[in-house]
């Protein structure tokens, strides 16, 4: 007998697509198709159907679902879950002592320099079993998928030798493995440069190419490879190496980019079709232009500026010019200690001037691809994962940017399964 999920007397139903899109560039990331007075009906964990409440009746499909679980969702929204591109959220502890750093005016560079940043956190997580790693990670995971994440790209990073990045990206595995959330999985030894190599960069490149890189992929344990590619990180040609590397052994290339400066990193992302540029603080006309035609989602991070301080990128210049865009959280303990993708939209309205309607698409479709599974998810379509969430009673879809600080997530979906938290617990 077949069962299903049917959620009913929806105030306005999100993101639908009858004939659905890889990603959404330019002048039409300011529209968004929604269904007003709508139901979604759920089979087998995916969307199998969707319309206005007057067409359910005639439904032959939900009729013939014997056992069906009703959901009323009268004066609420459903939204496509969240889609998060980018965050390093295993990690061990917190670096707060850093933050009163950055009130007191050191840079990120200077903080680095003295030993915070990456590789405090890298000492931190060497200290860490990979047990007690992967419970601190796991209750991230749950606090997302709380806040409406239904998919999220997470990246190693802080372990910096063999073992300790093997233990991060293992840590990973376990989440995908355990949680209903779609997980995908970066390889960033290239993150920072250890202490015992900093007067020897090449020898660290070495190092990543010729003993991580391989184990990584013999193990299945990555499906990208990342690089940050900025002043006082890693160059143009360390870059260069370190993804050709990795792309041989069949993990797709995303870049760490022009945070700090014009490093070079958009155009070697777009030489090397990563499927995604991030950070993107300093981007001109010839980054653009590198981007314009490429495959390569341009990924903002606007957590990160905003807790560091930072010049933001040139959006309306990069959307007005035919760009798509996706924006990410970076969640991480060092520069944007947050997940909550809500407020990125918020971030994105406020500080980067985009409209409602683009930063929806923005952390939903175009983030799907930017981690490579638009096909599935990112938005409501027939065929694709039943990963959604329902909201409080709300006004309007504006509403969610634009109350910033508040928790309007009533019900959340994934696979379609009402989400219950994933039991903390290692071994």
């Amino acid at each position: 007998m077949l069962t299903g999920l049917l959620i009913k007397n929806i105030k306005c139903l999100i993101q639908t697509e009858d004939l659905p899109k890889l990603k959404i560039c330019g002048s039409e990331m300011a529209e968004l198709s929604s269904i007003d007075n709508a139901y979604l009906f759920i089979s087998d964990g995916i969307i199998a159907e969707f319309g206005r409440m007057e067409e359910l009746q005639d439904s032959k499909m939900v009729i013939q679902n014997q056992e069906v679980e009703i959901i009323d969702a009268t004066g609420r929204f459903v939204f496509p879950s969240f889609c998060d591109s980018h965050t390093h959220l295993v990690y061990s502890g917190s670096r707060e002592i850093e933050y009163t750093d950055k009130i007191r005016g050191l840079s990120y560079a200077e903080i680095a320099k003295r030993g915070g940043g990456i590789l405090n956190s890298a000492k931190k997580l060497h200290e860490t079993s990979e047990d007690e790693l992967f419970i601190q990670s796991i209750t991230r995971i749950n606090e997302i998928i709380s806040l409406g994440t239904g998919a999220v790209e997470i990246k190693s990073g802080y372990g910096l030798n063999l073992a300790d990045e093997l233990k991060m990206l293992r840590v990973i595995r376990r989440i995908r493995e355990t949680s209903p959330i779609e997980v995908k999985a970066t390889f960033l030894g290239a993150h920072a440069i250890p202490e015992e190599y900093k007067n020897n960069r090449g020898k660290y490149v070495d190092l990543v190419i010729n003993e991580m890189i391989p184990v990584v992929a013999s193990e299945e344990l990555a499906d990208f490879i990342d690089v940050f590619c900025d002043q006082g990180f890693f160059t143009m040609e360390d870059t260069e190496r370190i993804l050709m590397a990795g792309i041989k052994y069949g993990l797709t290339a995303k870049l760490h980019a022009n945070e700090l400066d014009y490093s070079g990193g958009i155009q070697i992302g777009v030489k090397y079709n990563a499927l995604s540029v991030d950070h993107l603080e300093f981007t001109g006309d010839e980054e653009i232009n590198a981007l314009l035609g490429s495959e390569t989602m341009p990924t903002l991070l606007p957590g990160s500026a905003f807790f560091l301080g930072m010049a933001d990128p040139p959006v309306r210049k990069m959307i007005n010019a035919g760009l798509p865009i996706a924006l990410a959280s970076d969640y991480n303990p060092g520069s944007s200690p947050s997940g909550n993708m809500k407020f990125i939209m918020s971030l994105g309205c406020i500080k980067l001037r985009m409209l409602p309607e683009e930063v929806i698409n923005a952390v939903t479709i175009n983030s799907a691809y930017a981690m490579g599974i638009s096909e599935t998810h990112g938005s409501i379509a027939k065929g694709k994962v039943a990963n959604v969430f329902i909201t409080k009673e709300i006004p309007s879809y504006e509403f969610m940017p634009y109350a910033f600080g508040s928790n309007l997530i009533e019900t959340v979906i994934l696979r379609g399964e009402i989400c219950p938290p994933t039991p903390l617990k290692g071994g």
